[in-house]
């Protein structure tokens, strides 16, 4: 089991859906946080709530991560405030749903830079001092998209591929100096991820899974040692198992077919 009572988490994206749930479980299990992301109100009151309910630190930092420098300004800060870093859970990111053409160069821009820059950035910036200490690890959020190539999101799932990639590379080099890294990879689940990506999606009633589903597959995960995790066995199969038994041409068709539907196509 991880021993997680007295370390350090910080965890972007912390003000809602995944973040968020990964954040209360972790103030359950005693581990103080820094909470990063632009809504610094949410973040307030999450912090006093966990603070309250669990007794645990719980540090605040208002950044847009899609801009340049802002890994280097998060790092600057808790290293400004004495804190360090034991758990770097890397959940911020966003993307777009629909053809490839339908957004713009700059919306791209600023998904590669949040999705990965900033990530990439991240880690770099707090590994070696989890490298040093024998910190706990990282946990980079992916998504099932990772596993296929999915037209309609093209670009999107493209970062998430680099994540997961990036992420199962980090554990080759670390897993024998006492520092865990691994990638979540959740399906469809019910946030506002979905009205980001596209305003207009249909969503089939029934299909997304909940955030604090995610998060409970999430830190089981990680105390069990594993690379990447696919909460559910439905986005298992049909991400993970599923396409290694056909076609390449086919699965992308397939993917394809669903999600030019859901993308109202």
């Amino acid at each position: 089991m991880v021993a997680w009572a007295g370390k350090t988490a910080l965890v972007t994206g912390a003000s809602s859906g995944i973040g968020r749930e990964l954040a209360i479980l972790l103030a359950e299990r005693r581990v103080d946080l820094v909470l990063v992301a632009r809504s610094v109100d949410k973040l307030d009151a999450l912090a006093a709530e966990l603070s309250t309910a669990h007794g645990v630190k719980v540090h605040v930092i208002g950044a847009d991560l899609q801009t340049s420098g802002s890994a280097a300004t998060v790092f600057a800060e808790t290293e400004r405030r004495g804190l360090t870093v034991d758990l770097l859970v890397n959940n911020a990111g966003f993307g777009k749903w629909g053809e490839f053409l339908d957004f713009s160069p700059e919306v791209y821009v600023g998904m590669l830079s949040l999705n990965i820059t900033t990530l990439v950035a991240l880690t770099h910036a707090y590994l070696p001092g989890m490298v040093a200490r024998g910190g706990l690890g990282v946990i980079h959020v992916a998504s099932t998209a990772a596993l296929v190539p999915v037209p309609y999101a093209t670009v999107y799932a493209a970062t998430k591929a680099f994540v997961l990639s990036f992420s199962e590379g980090l554990y080759g080099e670390y897993a024998g100096r006492g520092v865990h890294v691994m990638a979540l990879c959740p399906g469809g689940t019910d946030t506002n991820f979905a009205a980001v990506a596209n305003a207009d999606i249909q969503v089939p009633e029934g299909r997304f899974g909940t955030a604090k589903d995610v998060a409970v597959a999430a830190i089981r995960g990680f105390e069990a040692g594993q690379t990447y995790v696919v909460p559910g066995f439905s986005n298992l199969f049909s991400a993970g198992i599923l396409p290694r038994l056909l076609p390449r041409a086919t699965v992308i068709g397939l993917v394809g077919h669903v999600w030019k539907k859901m993308a109202g196509k």
